[in-house]
């Protein structure tokens, strides 16, 4: 059984953390496609009770990120294109009309909030530092998910963008550059932080069609 980390629950329960753990260690490969893992196992090197442990099985299996295995255990599932186009549906539904209520409600801390994300993935890309530029680019779709006033979507969203991460790194997945996802990003919060709903939508829309088709071709 491969080691996992299990990250300090300060939000959330310990089902929240386990799935952390479980997502992290999917997309670090060490829980490798394909193989059965043991539920009684996971709890033993998380050190924690095995019903937090099923709970969290169940909400991952739901997302389609692992399998359950009857009387054995849980495999790791790695989504296909035809997940991915599902995924990118839902997102597309959700997403850009989230920026277009942003944009037209958003209080001047929430503005300041989203640019403060953009600026931090301008210079982790400068740096081509993946390692900061990635929390920051999930940071910039939760804040402005939230910014909307649909804190629901933010969290389906959240688990939708953790499915797609387990392609591996999106420069590598989608052949863009730290640089040209940040300028993918730079429309929509400016298209925000001006109050401009009509920008931010298609701004999003126009980012969130060109990922999925790249990840698509990549799976294809």
């Amino acid at each position: 059984m491969p080691s996992l980390v299990l990250p300090s629950p300060a939000r959330g329960s310990l089902a929240d953390a386990v799935v952390v753990a479980v997502r992290d260690a999917i997309t670090s490969g060490e829980l490798a496609e394909g193989t059965t893992y043991s539920v009684y196992q996971l709890a033993e090197i998380l050190d924690v009770s095995r019903s937090p442990v099923r709970e969290a099985l169940l909400r991952l299996a739901e997302a389609g990120l692992v399998e359950i295995a009857r009387n054995r255990g849980f495999r790791v599932v790695l989504p296909t294109a035809h997940d991915v186009e599902e995924i990118f549906e839902i997102r597309l539904a959700l997403e850009p009309p989230a920026v277009r209520r942003a944009a037209t409600r958003a209080d001047a801390g929430q503005r300041d909030l989203v640019a403060a994300h953009l600026e931090a993935m301008g210079e982790a890309a400068e740096r081509d530092d993946p390692a900061a530029f990635w929390p920051a680019d999930r940071a910039l779709h939760d804040a402005l998910l939230r910014a909307s006033g649909n804190t629901r979507a933010a969290s389906i969203v959240d688990d939708l963008r953790a499915t797609t991460a387990l392609l591996g790194p999106p420069t590598t997945a989608t052949g863009r550059s730290l640089r040209e996802i940040h300028d993918e990003h730079a429309p929509i919060v400016d298209a925000v932080v001006a109050a401009d709903a009509d920008t931010a939508e298609d701004a999003m829309r126009g980012h969130l069609v060109e990922t999925r088709s790249r990840l698509v071709a990549a799976l294809t």
